[in-house]
């Protein structure tokens, strides 16, 4: 069974991106297509780039480094919880993707993109051409949850509507497909 990591890219503290990433852990899990694990990044808690190498070299002096290098290489898809914040992505999803490089190579991503009436779609597609120079694949099919807040229930959970889970489920179908394509890609080192 393939693994997708669903990266939780908002780290501010009172953030909605765990409630976010919780809930589609939970339509991934039913789905069933994939081992589902959450990376999240106010945990990982990277430093701005403080490697001496280029990332392209995999050269990595810092356990933070090494650490990164390998959960991202144990993965065969990802999932980006993402915010919009002054109708970008944030700075934190930025320094993570750029930690490192060929870890990324030949690996479908799908976009869980939140905020107000947009639903995070202008951070989506700002964040589409940095996933491209990674060598990732980013599936066409997307979760924007527009007004966001509005799906957030009393016990701080997201409760989507019909609309959205479909969205969830439609991606996760093109994840599991476009991880089985790319698999060879992979499998022969060509990242």
């Amino acid at each position: 069974m393939p693994t997708l990591h669903v990266i939780v890219a908002s780290t501010r503290p009172g953030r909605i991106g765990l409630p976010v990433a919780r809930w589609f852990i939970d339509q991934a899990v039913k789905h069933g297509g994939f081992e589902v694990n959450m990376v999240d990044l106010a945990e990982l808690n990277l430093p701005l780039m403080n490697e001496p190498n280029h990332p392209r070299l995999r050269r990595y002096e810092h356990r933070h480094t090494k650490d990164w290098s390998a959960t991202v290489d144990a993965a065969d898809a990802f999932v980006i919880v993402m915010p919009e914040y002054n109708h970008g992505f944030t700075a934190p999803l930025k320094n993570a993707l750029d930690y490192l490089h060929s870890e990324w190579a030949y690996k479908p991503v799908g976009l869980v993109s939140y905020g107000g009436v947009s639903g995070g779609l202008r951070a989506a597609q700002m964040i589409k051409p940095v996933l491209n120079a990674l060598k990732m694949v980013p599936v066409y099919a997307g979760v924007p949850i527009p007004s966001v807040m509005r799906f957030l229930n009393d016990d701080g959970e997201i409760q989507a509507d019909e609309p959205v889970e479909n969205a969830a489920t439609a991606m996760l179908d093109e994840l599991l497909r476009w991880a089985g394509a790319l698999k060879p890609l992979r499998d022969t080192g060509a990242a």
